[in-house]
This record gives structure tokens, C-alpha cells and sequence, in this order.
């Protein structure tokens, strides 16, 4: 996590402070599921809660310098503030009941964050989408021109891929909801499954279904999975604007602010910055997904190996994703679109666009389908390279016009035929 790309809400959550908090609200949670299962005094945790705020992480980073263990560092300080109660705390419980449920905790918090970024993006997305439904466009395949659509139209196919990335992010969200209170190796030796539920219920967690020493780690890579795809179907819609802004293209662009400087050298220059940086940004995110997946597979009960990779992958994830989604909004909120340019660059080809219409209407009139192929495409190669109209040229081909009419050709070149589902399209889209 660097402060550039990292909003001061994922800043507090991953801090030291936050951390010693989110481990000492478990401990607190397991000492009073212990209190009412009878194994610890009562009334224990509520003589330790109060230090919650006083705790110091720079003390507990000193004392970690001598144990060299982060946890008992951490119960030494608690010991030091609270006094004699603090002995209670951890009764029968190991170093990943406290690391890995206050995990769950931060993920969840940060799962939540997400979401209500990415919503934000989304309900963007949905009004400009409404904005240009009927705002017609050159679709293309290959990056060539194919058939036209309309600009809300490709809008929804990101929103699409974002709502998508919604639910994805969602689930993992479930998954990684999981905590334990089990021990050493998961067996609750010196514990019991009714104090773990009964821990993990108040912290709104459920027990993982068999825990080792560690909650199982393929929900971390589900989760960081989740945010990539979300990443990558930003960096899509960030790869589509840098092209739209293109200055052969000129179909949309970023909104270029007053006062704002494009280039150190070329007054002229209005360069699509914010879309490049997410671009790089989806690299960052994407590149986490090995290393979750590797640290799934750990030694026997549990290995160490994980454990730097998470300290570093989750929180610059999360931080990562949290700037892009808000860096997105912005761009879509702000984005400029230029319909005449739209509508010049469909008109580009001369009609193009038109030949599997007509191609069709051919077939439909009872010509083999290679064969109207054959006839349809030695027209528009000759359009294609400059040797008149394409309609001009299938009107005057009498192998065409002895099987379809002038106004049968004619209807090929209809953009409300060639849009007239596009509405449709994009209810079913929006209503996801």
C-alpha cells in the first residue's frame, strides 16, 4: 500500500491500530464464550474491554523485538494494561485463532467498502447508458469495423461485467466470513465446538467447516480471484476509452479539466491518463492471483509461508481496488462523447456495415448461401478499395438485382432495423 492509490478508509483499516483492535476483539469474543461456557471467570472480559483504546502499537513492536512473535507480543501488552484478568485470555487457543478470524474481520470490512464502491460505479454506468441508448456506433470485431450498436449499448456490456464482478465479490465475501476457535491443529483439544460457535456468532463469523491450525486458504484466493476479475473488467472499460480517445477515433474522451496540462513539452496534448493508470493499476491486482492461489497449498496442519504473502497481497488488493473503482466512477461520471463523431465514424465505411443484411435477404430469395456470399463480397471489396458506393454498386449488379429489389437492398442500410433490439438488450442488462 502506497498513499498514492490508497483511499484513507483502507489506510485505517490495515493499520497497526486497527489490526491490535480487530485480534483483541477476538480474544475478547472467545474469553466470553468461555465465561458462559464456565471456564473463565465472569465478568473477565468486560474488565479487559476498556484498554481496547489504550493498547499501543509501537510497545507492541517493541516487545516483539525480543520474543520475535507478533501474537505473544501482543498478549504480553494486554497483560501489562489489564493486569491479572488478561491471563484468561487465549485459554486453549493458538496464534492463528486470533490471526485468522481477525482476518475475516478486516476482509469482510473491506469486502463491504468495495461494494459500496463498485455500486456507486455501477449506478453511474446505468445513467449514462440511458444517456446514449439510441446514440448509434460502428461495432467492431478485430478492431474493424462489423455492424452498428449503439454507444449505450457498449456501456452495458461493461456494467454487465461489473455487476457480475458484484456478485463474485459478494460470494467470496461469504467465504471468507469464516473464522476459528479451535487450537493447535484444530481439534479443540482445549476447547470446545460450542465455545467456538458461540465465539464466532457474536463477531458475526461462522466456524470453517475443518479447520488445521489455519482456516482453509482457497477462500483467500476466491476472494482475491473476485477482486482481479473486477480489475480486469475495469481495465476493458479503461483499454475502450484510451482507443475512443484515440485522434483518429475521437469518439469519446476523458473530460480534460480547466487548467489542466497534458503533456511537459506539447501544449496541445490531452492525453487519457486517468484510463492508462488503471490499466496499470489491473496489473497490480491481477498479479496478487498466484500468490493466493500458491498459498493454499501449506505443510501438513499449517506452514508459515502464507502468512508475509497476506500481510502484503490483502491489504494492497483491497487498497488497490477500492482507488480503482472510485477512479472508474469518475471517468464514466465525467466522460465526454461526441455523437457526431460516432455517427461519422459509422459512416465511414460507406455502408459497409450492411453486407450480411444483404447477404441474407439473398438467402431468403432462395440463393445458395456461398453464392450470395461470392456476390455480396466482390461489391463491397470494390467499395473497399475506393470503386464506388457499396449500395450504388450492389444496386447496379444485376446478378443481385434479379433475385432482391432496389427497396429490399435499400432496407439493409436501415440503422432502426440494425438497432431495433438494442433497448431490449439493455433492460435485460440493467435489470441484473
Amino acid at each position: 500500500m502506497i498513499p498514492r492509490y490508497s483511499p484513507p478508509e483502507m489506510i485505517a483499516l490495515w493499520s497497526e491500530d486497527a489490526k491490535l483492535k480487530a485480534w483483541l476483539d477476538v480474544e475478547l469474543a472467545a474469553c466470553r464464550a468461555m465465561e458462559n461456557a464456565g471456564t473463565v471467570p465472569a465478568g473477565t472480559a468486560d474488565s479487559i474491554a476498556p484498554f481496547r483504546d489504550k493498547m499501543d502499537a509501537e510497545r507492541v513492536l517493541e516487545i516483539e523485538r525480543t520474543t520475535r512473535h507478533d501474537v505473544i507480543a501482543f498478549l504480553t501488552h494486554i497483560e501489562e494494561l489489564a493486569g491479572p484478568p488478561a491471563r484468561w485470555l487465549h485459554l486453549g487457543m493458538t496464534s492463528s485463532d486470533v490471526l485468522d478470524t481477525s482476518l475475516a474481520l478486516r476482509m469482510r470490512a473491506a469486502s463491504e467498502e468495495l461494494e459500496a464502491r463498485l455500486t456507486v460505479l455501477l449506478e453511474t454506468f446505468e445513467r449514462r447508458i440511458n444517456e446514449h441508448r439510441r446514440t448509434p456506433a460502428i461495432g467492431r470485431s478485430h478492431a474493424i469495423h462489423a455492424e452498428p450498436v449503439s454507444f449505450g449499448l457498449i456501456l452495458a456490456g461493461h456494467y454487465a461485467e461489473l455487476k457480475r464482478g458484484l456478485r463474485r465479490l459478494q460470494r467470496a465475501k461469504k467465504a471468507i466470513s469464516v473464522g476459528k476457535i479451535a487450537g493447535a491443529v484444530g481439534t479443540y483439544a482445549h476447547l470446545t465446538p460450542e465455545i467456538e460457535s458461540d465465539a464466532l456468532g457474536a463477531l458475526g463469523l461462522t466456524p470453517e467447516t475443518l479447520a488445521t491450525q489455519v482456516v482453509a486458504r482457497d477462500r483467500h484466493a476466491e476472494w482475491v480471484n473476485a477482486c482481479a476479475l473486477i480489475a480486469a473488467a475495469i481495465e476493458r472499460f479503461a483499454t475502450n476509452v484510451r482507443h475512443w480517445q484515440r485522434t483518429e477515433v475521437g469518439e469519446a474522451e476523458e473530460h480534460f479539466k480547466k487548467g489542466q496540462k497534458g503533456s511537459s513539452a506539447m501544449p496541445h496534448k490531452r492525453n487519457p491518463v486517468l484510463t492508462e493508470n488503471l490499466c496499470g493499476l489491473a496489473r497490480v491486482v491481477r498479479a496478487q492471483v498466484t500468490p493466493a492461489l500458491e498459498n493454499i497449498s501449506l505443510w501438513h496442519e499449517r506452514d508459515i509461508s502464507h502468512s508475509s504473502v497476506e500481510r502484503m497481497m490483502i491489504p494492497d488488493v483491497s487498497a488497490t481496488l477500492a482507488f480503482m473503482l472510485t477512479r472508474a466512477t469518475k471517468v464514466i461520471a465525467d466522460l465526454v462523447v461526441y455523437p457526431e463523431n460516432l455517427m461519422k465514424n459509422l459512416e465511414l465505411s460507406g455502408g459497409l456495415w450492411a453486407s450480411e443484411g444483404v447477404l441474407l435477404a439473398l438467402v431468403h430469395a432462395g440463393l445458395a448461401r456461398q453464392e450470395g456470399y461470392v456476390l455480396v463480397q466482390r461489391n463491397a471489396m470494390k467499395a473497399f478499395n475506393g470503386e464506388g458506393d457499396f449500395k450504388a454498386l450492389l444496386l447496379a449488379d444485376a446478378d443481385i438485382t434479379a433475385r432482391i429489389s432496389q427497396d429490399q437492398i435499400e432496407a439493409q442500410f436501415s440503422l432502426e432495423h440494425a438497432l431495433a433490439h438494442a433497448d431490449t438488450i439493455i433492460d435485460r442488462t440493467l435489470s441484473l
